[in-house]
């Protein structure tokens, strides 16, 4: 574990009062907040344990582990998902405490946008998107509708539509491209369903997309040029960049224009 944790827990342990987590107070304390032993009881783990993880020794801390320690510490939203960050572990409630919104928020969003946008969840599924995105992308978008389980991906599209060898201008770059972005997209995710069951249907249906899986490469997203062959426009060039929800991280927001 990093100093950086260590010093993140021991700040927010001096934040905590005693009272505030039930625990009686008595007689004069030498340190503010909680001692590492009241914390640690709290958390039901021994006090050298949580000595050594604050001195940023290589301890073991569970997902579970961390999020007793959130609650104990009594972290916010973002200090928990710092918390998680530093520790590089999964939030085992990330996922329940995910906010739902609408698939009518969804395609309002876009469609207040007059260039090609389209919204990707964490499978790169198209949960929403605009009539300049149907437009643009033919055979993807264009016959596409947002109902689950029928939504449009991605990557399916990329790998097992014919259409996108011809619409996509330099495929093989762009595909090479687009796995590895992905596999930084899934993380730890990918071998949860339906993550999992995605992988294995593309390595299957692709042997494109199987040989660039199985290169492990992994790149952050990049915007930048991206030039089409329209079966109707002839030859396009759009600029593309992505946005990410502030607290939906398995959502993104795509844009060429």
């Amino acid at each position: 574990m990093s100093d950086k944790l260590g010093d993140f827990i021991r700040a927010h342990r001096e934040r905590v009062t005693p009272g505030e987590c039930g625990l009686p107070v008595s007689g004069r304390r030498r340190t503010p907040g909680l001692r590492r032993e009241e914390l640690a009881q709290l958390c039901e783990v021994s006090p050298t344990w949580l000595t050594w993880l604050e001195q940023g020794r290589p301890v073991s801390a569970s997902g579970k582990m961390l999020a007793r320690l959130a609650e104990a510490l009594r972290l916010s939203t973002a200090e928990r998902a710092y918390l998680f960050k530093l520790a590089d572990k999964l939030d085992p409630s990330a996922e329940q405490d995910t906010p739902v919104e609408s698939g009518e928020e969804f395609a309002a969003i876009v469609a207040a946008i007059a260039v090609p946008a389209y919204i990707l969840d964490r499978s790169w599924n198209a949960v929403a998107w605009n009539e300049a995105a149907a437009h643009l992308f033919a055979g993807w978008l264009s016959d596409a509708t947002a109902d689950v389980p029928k939504q449009p991906n991605l990557l399916r599209f990329m790998f097992c539509a014919p259409q996108a060898r011809k619409l996509i201008v330099d495929w093989n770059e762009r595909a090479k491209r687009l796995v590895a972005e992905f596999r930084a997209d899934c993380g730890k995710h990918a071998d949860r369903d339906p993550l999992a069951d995605l992988i294995v249907e593309l390595q299957r249906a692709s042997k494109d997309f199987r040989q660039y899986w199985q290169a492990q490469d992994v790149v952050e997203r990049e915007g930048g040029l991206r030039r089409f062959k329209h079966p109707l426009h002839g030859a396009l060039r759009f600029n593309q960049t992505t946005f990410y929800f502030a607290r939906r991280r398995d959502l993104k927001l795509v844009m060429l224009y």
